[in-house]
């Protein structure tokens, strides 16, 4: 017997519903969001059901299941994660009027029941440094980006024409000079941006070294990225912090799914093959094959003869940009599953 434990997650307590393989509700229970909860949890699921395959489905909220997945995964227990779209449509084809906590845990687990193909959750120590490597960056970049923007303003009300290139601001010399005739300047509002550009020029010092972390993590963990096309350290990194193990996905087409690239189908009678954009997804891994994908379009190459074949064609270019990166999630995980399975039989050799 094979039960689901579906859990519907808050930073406070999660709500726990288990079901059986024809979906009907066996149990349920609430447990606080730390670890003696999720102790307390995995005893209440094992004591339960002591002659049942468990198997524990998480809604895919990462900043706020990434602690109770690390736990369940600890345990040896199977966690498989559920997107909040699935987990919706569950909910709204139930018979439960309303909306709970024990109704969304019980959407999370029946959904996790419809769809077999779901990814399993994985903490691999290299994916998650990559990932919060490159959160963090991105987060520096915006607030560079809100102090680019609060410094643009003073210097309209200084002197319109002290004004630097757009995009300048993040080379050492641009702002140097900026600073000199910043300084030059007795006003107040002069000393002010001379204080934001000081920040500006902290927050470039981060980034720099950040991105060669980043760069030196890329090239230890996943060299095979860097040689794709288009593919650059920061757009690997971002697409290992979010694949997370490509080993999760059973084929090339989940991960399609899971990437957003999966073209949804809305055609019936006469107006068969035709598709939509999929908004589904992993918007983060979306956007980084996309960035791959207008470079490749720009540098020339396969890339770029695709898409003058598929414009060829009469799609027009969104549609073909569509189409490219759905190419280009099937390269990705062949890349990385190749070189997964590589890695595999040299440390069995080398055994």
């Amino acid at each position: 017997m094979v039960v689901v434990i579906g859990a519907d997650v808050h930073k406070a307590s999660h709500t726990l519903v288990a079901v059986d393989e024809v979906g009907k509700v066996l149990g349920q229970g609430v447990f606080t969001a730390r670890r003696e909860g999720h102790r307390k949890a995995l005893g209440w699921a094992r004591h339960q059901f002591k002659d049942a395959q468990l198997v524990w489905a998480v809604e895919d909220c990462r900043h706020l299941t990434a602690l109770l997945e690390r736990d369940l995964l600890a345990a040896g227990q199977s966690v498989v994660r559920v997107s909040p779209k699935l987990m919706g449509v569950a909910r709204r084809a139930g018979r439960e009027r309303g909306k709970s906590d024990p109704i969304d845990a019980t959407a999370v687990a029946r959904a996790a029941q419809a769809h077999a193909d779901l990814p399993v959750a994985r903490h691999d120590e290299a994916s998650r440094e990559l990932k919060l490597l490159v959160d963090r960056r991105e987060d520096l970049v915006a607030e560079r980006t809100r102090m680019i923007n609060r410094l643009r303003w003073h210097l309209h009300e200084i002197d319109p024409d002290l004004a630097p290139p757009t995009g300048s601001l993040d080379r050492v010399v641009v702002v140097a000079r900026l600073h000199d005739q910043l300084a030059a300047i007795d006003a107040l509002v002069a000393r002010i941006a001379v204080e934001v550009l000081d920040d500006i020029a902290v927050r470039n010092t981060q980034i720099r070294a950040l991105e060669r972390r980043i760069t030196a993590a890329v090239e230890r963990t996943a060299p095979v990225l860097l040689e794709v096309p288009g593919c650059g350290p920061l757009t690997a990194a971002k697409i290992v912090g979010e694949t997370a193990g490509i080993d999760r996905f059973t084929s090339e087409a989940a991960y399609a799914m899971f990437t957003g690239t999966a073209p949804i189908p809305v055609w019936s009678g006469a107006t068969a093959g035709r598709v939509r954009l999929n908004r589904a997804g992993n918007r983060q891994l979306n956007a980084a094959l996309h960035r791959i994908a207008i470079t490749q379009v720009r540098l020339g190459g396969p890339g770029r003869d695709y898409y003058d074949k598929k414009r060829a064609a009469g799609k027009t270019s969104t549609e073909t940009y569509r189409c490219l990166r759905r190419q280009l999630a099937r390269t990705i995980y062949n890349t990385l599953n190749h070189s997964r399975a590589a890695h595999s039989g040299a440390l069995s050799a080398a055994a």
